[in-house]
């Protein structure tokens, strides 16, 4: 089959790399989508993100099996087939990517540097792998993905790292997302998703996720960007999806695609009770509170973790996590914690982006034995969210293959 994947067409006053995936899939409409279109995040930590550090991927060619429907476009519903035979890689196929990507380009962006791959077989698993979770150099990638196709990059290039990371994903676990697109006329004005159908459409899909903060009476779905996204739906069943979509207030829907995606899935971590902490990773890290936690200026809470090694870690719930720093707060010396964030180069930190309280120290009844996490409104892309853990993904069209 043709892979395209694509990155780094976005700039953060607009533009959105999803919405170039609905412009390819209006391009290629001879052909079938084989598969979900697939949103693949990569290493949040990376300096040069534009927002989430997205990453998209499509698979075209002659459709095989029984389809359903994943979007619409231009007033047409969008089908995906779980298997078929490719499209083929040639010079005229790789002219229209060409024309699409560069109409739909902020190439005046000085921070825009996109990239795209036109293969004809995917790179190996472990080039998602270490772009999740590290940093990795055009050259690194470029070699990952030798003899496997076409591979291009404007300017710096640097979308062809994530375009081909997003082909080389076989997802061990996975979730869906759901991404309606505003009418042209009215990107760049406040969105209008009305509120308190966000939080029936919450009630009434519990497989979905990271809807509504109630806490902080904030509708979590709706971007605050000047991008073309109205909003985006996030869930383990890909099936609720487009009803979730259809049960809220909003302003029109000009189109609307459905993910396959690795956000909630905890995949950017990586254990770290040995060694040092490598700066720009996000890791698990399990010890013991080592003094009592302080609050420093802006709300910040700061506390350090003893690892099993006997060095001693500092960990910062920032202002923006709210509620999760009372949880910070109340920690004392002896309770023993498993600690998950991303590593900051200066000061030599841990962001906290969740954390379990495993023990307490011997008399102190303050804190629950189990996991803490910030608000729906704090939490990163990959992170996976607590109500997920006893959730039982539902992979639909494809079946749980990893086409």
């Amino acid at each position: 089959m043709a892979h395209l994947g694509f990155d780094d067409t976005d700039s953060r006053r607009g533009l959105c790399t999803t919405f170039l995936a609905t412009e390819f899939v209006r391009e290629f409409r001879e052909w079938d989508l084989l598969g979900y279109p697939r949103l693949v995040r990569l290493n949040p930590n990376v300096p040069w993100k534009t927002r989430g550090n997205g990453a998209l991927y499509l698979r075209f060619g002659t459709g095989r099996g029984t389809p359903c429907v994943v979007g619409e476009i231009g007033g047409e519903p969008v089908l995906a087939y779980p298997r078929g035979e490719g499209a083929p890689v040639d010079d005229a196929f790789e002219a229209r990517v060409r024309r699409v990507l560069e109409r739909w380009t902020d190439f005046d962006d000085p921070t825009t540097h996109p990239g795209y791959a036109l293969l004809h077989r995917r790179p190996g698993p472990r080039l998602y792998w270490r772009a999740v979770r590290e940093i990795v150099s055009i050259g690194e990638a470029l070699a990952a993905a030798s003899g496997c196709g076409r591979v291009r990059g404007y300017k710096e290039g640097r979308g062809r790292i994530g375009a081909l990371a997003a082909a080389s994903w076989r997802p061990r676990d996975r979730t869906y997302e759901v991404l309606a697109y505003r009418q042209r006329s009215r990107w760049g004005t406040p969105r209008d998703v009305d509120e308190s159908s966000v939080v029936e459409m919450d009630r009434r899909f519990p497989s979905t996720f990271n809807n509504y903060d109630a806490a902080n009476r904030h509708v979590v779905i709706a971007p605050r960007s000047p991008c073309p996204v109205l909003l985006g739906i996030r869930g383990d069943d890909p099936a609720d999806l487009p009803a979730a979509l259809a049960a809220l207030r909003t302003e029109p829907v000009d189109r609307w695609l459905l993910y396959e995606t690795n956000q909630g899935t905890d995949d950017h971590l990586v254990p770290a009770n040995g060694g040092a902490l490598a700066p720009r990773t996000s890791v698990v890290v399990d010890g013991v509170v080592a003094a009592t936690p302080r609050t420093v200026l802006g709300g910040h809470v700061v506390f350090a973790v003893r690892r099993p090694r006997g060095d001693s870690v500092e960990c910062a719930v920032y202002e923006p996590a709210k509620q999760l720093r009372r949880v910070a707060r109340a920690l004392r010396p002896g309770d023993a914690l498993r600690v998950c964030g991303a590593v900051r180069e200066a000061p030599r930190t841990i962001n906290v982006e969740k954390v379990a309280v495993r023990s307490l120290a011997p008399g102190r009844r303050t804190l629950a034995i189990g996991w803490y996490e910030p608000p729906a409104s704090a939490r990163r892309h990959l992170s996976r969210p607590l109500k997920r853990s006893t959730a039982r993904p539902r992979h639909g069209l494809v079946n749980g293959s990893t086409i």
